[in-house]
């Protein structure tokens, strides 16, 4: 019986009832906290790397966009964690799904371009029209640069599907070709078997990445706001 490529990416259920919202909170469960003074390691290397990454983000910030800093680190952490944990066998990752993705993307997006029109609405008018354009490209320009505006949010939730996508279906097809070759070819098995492994590290990066990247570009499309 041939197993369907794409079965791990269907939105599991339990009794008929949909699993998806049980999964998406399950996340910041394995995230550990401490009611103590002195912290353990984990606890101590969690929050370093928070620190890190918050500080990396915040940087370029006004102090009116530094508001924004435990929502950008709450996003960062609920992506990271969610794409690691869809690879752990015989699970689903919700990020593989375009429909939540663009869920994250346009609500923070929206709130970060109604920002830039409230507070520098000169400077947002000013994207659509850069200086020194010849008026008979005026209107067409106008054209292209709200289709590049209006299509910023499809481009996060696109990014993050795609590559999280192909990284799962690359894990199953060369995970299905060392359970073929390993009845035929021993050999032939150990080196599809290693490559597998090298695919599942770079998958985790790939992982922490995507997560990285889809909060900084959000991060930017911030600062160009505020």
């Amino acid at each position: 019986m041939n197993e369907n490529l794409f079965a791990s990416f269907i939105a599991p259920t339990i009794l008929g009832l949909p699993a998806a919202v049980l999964i998406i909170l399950f996340p910041p469960l394995l995230i550990p906290t401490s009611k103590y003074l002195i912290n353990n390691r984990l606890i101590t290397t969690q929050q370093w790397l928070i620190k890190l990454t918050s500080k990396q983000m915040m940087t370029m910030h006004n102090t009116k966009g530094r508001t924004w800093s435990l929502m950008l680190v709450s996003l960062i952490i609920f992506i990271a964690t969610t794409n690691l944990l869809g690879l752990l066998p015989h699970s689903f990752t919700p990020t593989t799904q375009l429909s939540m993705n663009l869920a994250m993307a346009i609500p923070l997006w929206t709130g970060a371009v109604i920002m830039g029109f409230r507070s520098k609405i000169k400077n947002a008018l000013a994207h659509f029209l850069p200086q020194g354009t010849p008026t008979p490209l005026i209107p067409m320009l106008v054209i292209i640069e709200t289709i590049s505006l209006l299509i910023q949010p499809m481009a996060l939730a696109v990014r993050l599907t795609a590559n999280i996508t192909a990284g799962h279906l690359l894990m199953h097809l060369i995970g299905s070709a060392t359970l073929a070759m390993s009845t035929i070819n021993l050999p032939s098995t150990l080196i599809i078997f290693t490559i597998l492994i090298l695919l599942t590290i770079l998958e985790i990066a790939v992982a922490l990445i995507q997560a990285y990247v889809f909060t900084l570009l959000v991060s930017l499309y911030l600062h160009d706001n505020t």
